[in-house]
């Protein structure tokens, strides 16, 4: 499943801010970028109650799998990571922003590794327990 629409991150402004100021923990297979949110960089959106919420993005680059469908598996397969644990710990990712990139090579990982690598990350973060 996909992250909710105000868990998303979206806008190249963000995505640039978050490149160059983000926090940086690196794994095996992924890397992960936090930022405190600045919500002035987000397009105003109606629909969306609380801009300074926890919002989250995953990007999995061609170099890590020719084949979209492979490159969408991986990314669901952490969307829903995500979601999980930003639904059980909301407190502590509210006014943050991450970004997980997956690195070359990540797509033969074992998924439950790359699972593994994710909560690790976000723990060293002090996102979760």
């Amino acid at each position: 499943m996909v992250l909710p629409r105000d868990q998303r991150l979206r806008g190249r402004f963000v995505f640039d801010r978050l490149y160059q100021k983000g926090k940086r923990h690196h794994g095996t297979w992924m890397v992960l970028r936090s930022l405190r949110a600045e919500p002035a960089l987000l397009r105003p959106d109606p629909r969306d109650p609380d801009p300074s919420s926890g919002r989250v993005a995953v990007v999995v680059s061609s170099k890590v799998s020719k084949r979209a469908v492979q490159r969408n598996r991986l990314r669901r397969l952490l969307h829903d990571q995500l979601r999980q644990r930003l639904r059980r710990n909301a407190p502590q990712t509210t006014g943050r922003w991450l970004l997980i990139s997956l690195k070359p090579g990540s797509a033969e990982a074992d998924p439950q590794a790359l699972l593994k690598e994710c909560s690790e990350l976000l723990a060293k973060e002090g996102l979760t327990p």
